[in-house]
């Protein structure tokens, strides 16, 4: 199991810290970093300034959002950071939610969230193939557009532009039991939002005869600390936020997912409290067993216990969470 490091994306401004973190993550043999988007920053611009500070640490988005950009473009960016970083670039994707999609991008959420997902992967790997122009008779990605708005003058096109690696890794961000599925058949390894070593029936279903190579990359929030207690509540922050606040009240994937895994009760009060504006309710609501279950928190040995059911499933990167450089460095001698 290898390790990466999971920055996230920006709050109110941009982390003077995230380039020195990716530095240390470097040196101390993590093999990726990684950075996010929602309403704010983007994914791709930090990536390429830490991008130009490192040399070997491997470059990923968890996750790009597809409503932020046309597959093409996504497809663009993907392979002109990789050209800039040596062959570095590692693709994660993921399709949001109605609130993120149609409230922040202005777009409709689509009908068929799985045929979507698979027309702009399928148009991206077509860019970075490049074995000949782009064209895809799809319900959501049309190339060239044949809608009946358009002028009808479109014309299929290759990338003038070569990309380094035709088969660069492309991961997607699923939550559902048919978009995981879907994900094991066309992309290269999958984002899991939460993961839990000790319920692996959550996802046995979905994850049945999976690929040769498929690389499965949870994020966890973790820190070396001696309170549990304490180490756990930005994990309970963070879940109260997603349950609560990143969905509507009778379309939230994230809620959804955490019922599955056995905590329905405790999803809906957390969705509700956040809802009515009860937010530090919500987030103590958040039962601490589901949060510990999900993260690396406590004394080192507790860690190096835990992280032993980690490996023992079919996690191959684990994306850590951390602005700690003890918590780093920890890990990385509990893995080596």
């Amino acid at each position: 199991m290898r390790l990466g490091l999971a920055l996230g994306y920006w709050g109110r401004g941009p982390s003077a810290d995230h380039v020195p973190l990716a530095q240390e993550a470097e040196r101390l043999g993590y093999h990726s970093v990684w950075t996010a988007e929602s309403w704010g920053s983007d994914a791709f611009t930090p990536l390429t300034w830490i991008a130009a500070r490192t040399t070997r640490i491997r470059l990923g988005t968890a996750v790009a959002q597809m409503a932020a950009r046309s597959p093409t473009t996504t497809a663009m960016h993907a392979l002109t950071l990789d050209h800039l970083s040596g062959g570095r670039m590692m693709l994660g994707l993921g399709l949001s939610g109605p609130q993120v999609v149609e409230g922040w991008y202005g777009r409709p959420f689509p009908k068929s969230p799985l045929t979507a997902t698979r027309e702009y992967v399928d148009v991206v790997r077509q860019v970075l193939r490049r074995e000949g122009p782009v064209e895809l008779d799809g319900r959501f990605h049309s190339h060239p557009y044949r809608g009946a708005d358009g002028t009808g003058l479109g014309r299929a096109l290759k990338p003038i532009t070569h990309p380094l690696r035709a088969e660069l890794p492309l991961l997607l961000g699923a939550e559902g039991p048919k978009n995981i599925a879907q994900t094991t058949r066309i992309a290269d390894g999958w984002l899991p939002l939460y993961w839990s070593p000790t319920r692996p029936q959550a996802y046995e279903a979905s994850l049945t005869d999976l690929p040769e190579d498929f690389l499965v990359a949870p994020m966890a929030r973790a820190h070396v600390c001696d309170d549990i207690a304490e180490g756990l509540l930005p994990v309970k922050a963070m879940l109260g936020f997603y349950i609560g606040g990143m969905g509507h009240a009778a379309r939230n994937f994230h809620a959804d997912l955490m019922a599955r895994m056995g905590f329905e009760e405790e999803a809906r009060r957390i969705q509700r409290l956040f809802l009515e504006g009860r937010r530090e309710e919500a987030v103590l609501a958040v039962p601490d067993a589901f949060a510990d279950e999900i993260s690396l928190v406590g004394p080192r040995e507790r860690i190096a216990e835990r992280l032993e059911s980690w490996r023992k499933g079919p996690v191959t990167d684990l994306l850590v969470l951390s602005p700690d450089r003890r918590t780093l460095r920890v890990l990385a001698e509990l893995n080596s």
